[in-house]
């Protein structure tokens, strides 16, 4: 059912970007990038801009594959979103997390992990833009706002043997509220996002827990600011906090801090040679995933993607 309804939206998203592309456009890298689960924002979390270049009375489309690489994991994602007329939009983003450390998990238990297993999730998004206007409201204090919605579904393959241990389902749905304030004369964007979620590494490794780990929601804040160096160049920094919910459970079965969950953040720099394209690239800390397979290695590494907009 979730994959027809991603396959439908799709589909949606592509007729109706067809149908009506935005020919003027946003203020360069003001909608700004498309962050892992395909809305608009930086790379780690959604701003309240509506993705794409269109304006009032417009609708556009954009699209956008991206490449993180760490110590001992890679991700790689891709997605579409469309821009109803700068007030609502919809995304559908698919993500391949490759997970090959946790054959590892063989030797703790029989969970019959496959070498070289990826994990792919699909992330169905809606935001709606509920007050202000970044660019209209420069010189006031009031930010622009927006409600959204994340549904992810996850297809762990041979890893579902450790989703049954950990008592974690493989759908979930994050609410988010963004409220983003852009600073034209001091050519500065701040953003904060307060999270409700359950999910676990942004929903790769499931959602909740069985007890004692946390198995309920959590408000987890988020925080991006953006300075723009010259028109098509701008640097800045994301902090992510993540609710941590497998920990007490991975320590109740005597794997210590091993499923211990660390706040993301990164520094980057995104280039807009054109209206119409942009780059993205980051230095990103994810801090430990499954420190219990990596030696507690953090997870450092690169952060790079490409966005087309119309």
């Amino acid at each position: 059912m979730a994959r027809a309804l991603a396959l439908g939206l799709g589909i949606g998203l592509v007729a109706v970007a067809g149908a009506a592309r935005a020919d003027t456009g946003k203020l360069l890298l003001t909608g700004g990038v498309s962050t892992i689960a395909g809305s608009a924002g930086g790379g780690l979390t959604p701003w309240a801009v509506i993705g794409s270049n269109a304006t009032q009375g417009e609708v556009g489309f954009s699209g956008y594959a991206t490449r993180v690489g760490t110590q001992d994991y890679s991700l790689t994602g891709y997605g579409v979103a469309v821009g109803l007329y700068d007030r609502v939009e919809l995304s559908l983003a698919r993500q391949d997390f490759d997970a090959s450390p946790a054959l590892a998990l063989n030797g703790v238990a029989a969970f019959g992990v496959t070498p070289g297993q990826h994990i792919k999730m699909d992330v169905v998004g809606l935001k709606v833009k509920v007050a202000g206007d970044a660019v209209l409201d420069a010189d006031t204090w009031m930010p622009q706002i927006a409600v959204g919605i994340e549904h992810k579904r996850a297809s762990p393959g041979s890893i579902q043997s450790v989703y049954n241990f950990l008592g974690v389902k493989d759908s979930g749905t994050d609410l988010y509220v963004s409220a983003t304030k852009l600073f034209l004369a001091q050519s500065l964007l701040v953003n904060a996002t307060l999270r409700s979620t359950n999910a676990n590494q942004n929903g790769l490794l499931g959602f909740g827990s069985a007890a004692p780990g946390k198995n309920g929601r959590s408000l987890q804040p988020e925080f991006s600011v953006a300075y723009l160096v010259s028109k098509n160049v701008a640097v800045g920094a994301e902090y992510r906090f993540k609710p941590n919910d497998l920990q007490a459970l991975g320590a109740s079965a005597g794997l210590g801090a091993g499923l211990r969950e660390d706040d993301w953040k990164d520094l980057f720099v995104a280039w807009a040679p054109s209206k119409h394209l942009s780059f993205t690239l980051a230095y990103v800390d994810l801090g430990r995933i499954v420190p219990g397979v990596t030696q507690g290695r953090r997870q450092t590494g690169y952060y790079l993607s490409a966005q087309a907009a119309f």
